[in-house]
Parts: structure tokens; C-alpha cells; sequence
């Protein structure tokens, strides 16, 4: 090779390197495009239907706040108060504007922020929804992958029981059987309590586990069967024939094409797990003496208190919203049949 075709074959190797990363902006790009031309109509309806909730309800602050017998003109004082009296579209468009930038309005019941009450629960029910969301994608796609390459084996029968004894047990169940076990016999974890991670990363994965452990068997069962049946589906395919044919490892094919091909139906499980386990964990933190979101929304609706209800939907709404989108993208990077537009 002459040395003037060496400058030339680098160039065309870059060239060809800007090629497909400009392809695979291109593909993340319409596919944030694709979700945010769903997720925002979605959001603004969500958010119109939490509105109403107030006035679907009949619940008022007067109430809350002076009792039953309070006269109509008390009410009608502390209604005004709180800009009740004012048509339902502006009620609307303030309290739309306020979320916004972040503000979910004032409780009824203490007149504390909204924001900030909620604030102090999400962080505690982030970080067990977090934690049990990593172990169940770790030990579903372990499960998963086994039993799909181990299928009709007794392996594969041994983890499909297995998964399937798991996906019917309660969390509250488990909860307090990892209570009574580990924190209580055996004293490995606290049985209860919180401590954040500025505090120290142990004592803050200490006091997580056993809620995550908890909550995760749901995530477990979920992963491994989405998985098992897309890798069995992806090893039918022609293209894995091919693979064989062209004399390729069973690693290379596996990794290269089997995986990719049946991530998918996993990605679009995990799209709705985080935000389910965010909200599911109000039996679990009720278990394990935690003052984290669930029992903040439990709380809140036990008590008549729609502007902090209403803000837990908010929130809950964003949540999912926000990790579909994720989701979306990753899937959009991942699998193939979505870089092909499929």
C-alpha cells in the first residue's frame, strides 16, 4: 500500500465513524421527539383530571380546619382565603403555572409546603424503589438468561417455579418474613428506621435492604420471564441460524445478537416497574417504620387534604412519565428493530 493511500483509508475510517454516530443521534433525537409528542398531551390531561379532583370531591379546607359546624360564612371566609372562590379554569391555571416551576401548593391540614413535605418521603422511597429496581434487574436477567439457555432442561423448570412461587408472594409478607429472620433472629439489618446516605453509605444500604429485598421479588419475576421468552424467541430466528452457519461462538452470538434482540420486551416491563414500586411501597414502609412517599399519600388522603393528594399525583405522573422516557431511549439505542425504525 502506497503511503498516499494510507491518509485516505483513515479518512474514510472517519468518515464512516462520524457516519454512525450521526445515525445514532439521529435515532435518539426522533425518539425523544416520539415521546415527548405522547408524554406531554398525556401530562396535561393527567394533570387537568388531578385538578378536579377538589371539586369531584366536595372536600374543603373550612372544614378541615373549623370542623362540621362551621358556619357558611366561616367557609366561605376560608375558602376565599385560599382562592376558592375564584373560577375553576384560574384556579387552574395558577396552580398549573405553580407546578411548573415547582410548586405544589400549600396543605390543608398544616399549612406547611408541599413540595417540601413531599421532598423529605421521595428521597426515602427513591432510594428503596432504586435499590429493589437494581436487584431485581440483576437477578431477573440472571434467572432469565439461564433459563433461556438452559431451556427444557430442569434448570429451566427449577427457575420458572422458583419465579413463579415469587411473583404471588405479597411484599408485606416477605417484608415482615425478613423482619422476623434477618433483622430480629439473626440481627443482620435494623428491623426498622431510616438513615440518609450523607449520613453514611452503610448504615443507608443497612437500613434499604430489607424493604428493597421486599419489593424486588416482583421486579424478579417480571425480568426473568420477559427475558427467558424474548432470548427463546430471538434463538428461532433465522439471522442465529446464520450466526451457526458462519461458524460464530456461542459467547458471540449470545452477547452480539440473541441479547440484544430480546431486551425488549424487558425494557418496555421496566417502564412501568420503577414508578409501581415508588407507589407500592406504602405497606412496605408501614412495615418498616418509614416516613417515605406512600405513607406520605396515605396519609394525606386520609386526612381530606386534596392540595397535598393532588400533588402526589403530580408527582407519581412525572415519575412515570419520565422513566418511560428513559426507557424509550434506551430502547431506541439498544435494540435493533428500533434503530431500524420497527
Amino acid at each position: 500500500m502506497t503511503t498516499t493511500a494510507l491518509p485516505a483509508a483513515a479518512a474514510r475510517r472517519r468518515g464512516a465513524a462520524l457516519t454512525r454516530v450521526r445515525h445514532a443521534a439521529v435515532r435518539v433525537l426522533a425518539a425523544v421527539a416520539r415521546s415527548v409528542a405522547i408524554f406531554v398531551p398525556v401530562f396535561l390531561v393527567a394533570t387537568f383530571v388531578t385538578f378536579s379532583l377538589r371539586s369531584m370531591s366536595g372536600l374543603s379546607p373550612a372544614r378541615i380546619q373549623l370542623g362540621e359546624e362551621a358556619t357558611p360564612e366561616a367557609i366561605h371566609r376560608v375558602e376565599a382565603q385560599w382562592g376558592l372562590d375564584q373560577p375553576f379554569l384560574g384556579q387552574y391555571w395558577d396552580w398549573f403555572s405553580g407546578v411548573l416551576h415547582g410548586r405544589l401548593g400549600t396543605s390543608w391540614a398544616n399549612g406547611a409546603d408541599i413540595s417540601t413535605l413531599i421532598g423529605l418521603g421521595l428521597g426515602v422511597s427513591l432510594s428503596i424503589a432504586t435499590f429493589a429496581l437494581l436487584i431485581g434487574i440483576v437477578a431477573g436477567f440472571l434467572l432469565g438468561a439461564v433459563a433461556a439457555l438452559r431451556r427444557t432442561t430442569w434448570i429451566d423448570r427449577a427457575i420458572t417455579g422458583f419465579v413463579t412461587l415469587i411473583s404471588v408472594m405479597p411484599a408485606f409478607v416477605v417484608g415482615i418474613v425478613l423482619v422476623v429472620v434477618l433483622a430480629v433472629g439473626l440481627g443482620w439489618f435494623p428491623s426498622a428506621g431510616y438513615v440518609p446516605a450523607e449520613q453514611g453509605i452503610g448504615p443507608w444500604l443497612a437500613h434499604i435492604t430489607l424493604p428493597a429485598v421486599a419489593l424486588s421479588f416482583d421486579v424478579i419475576a417480571d425480568v426473568a420471564r420477559q427475558l427467558r421468552g424474548g432470548l427463546i424467541a430471538a434463538y428461532r430466528e433465522n439471522y442465529v441460524t446464520g450466526a451457526l452457519v458462519r461458524g460464530l461462538s456461542p459467547r458471540r452470538i449470545f452477547f452480539g445478537h440473541v441479547l440484544r434482540n430480546g431486551l425488549g420486551p424487558v425494557l418496555a416491563t421496566l417502564g412501568l416497574k420503577f414508578p409501581a414500586l415508588v407507589g407500592a411501597s406504602v405497606v412496605t414502609e408501614w412495615i418498616f417504620g418509614l416516613q417515605g412517599f406512600g405513607r406520605f399519600a396515605n396519609d394525606a388522603a386520609q386526612a381530606g387534604d386534596v392540595p397535598a393528594v393532588q400533588g402526589v399525583l403530580v408527582v407519581s405522573i412525572a415519575l412515570v412519565v419520565t422513566f418511560n422516557l428513559i426507557v424509550n431511549l434506551v430502547l431506541a439505542r439498544v435494540t435493533p428493530a428500533a434503530q431500524r425504525g420497527v
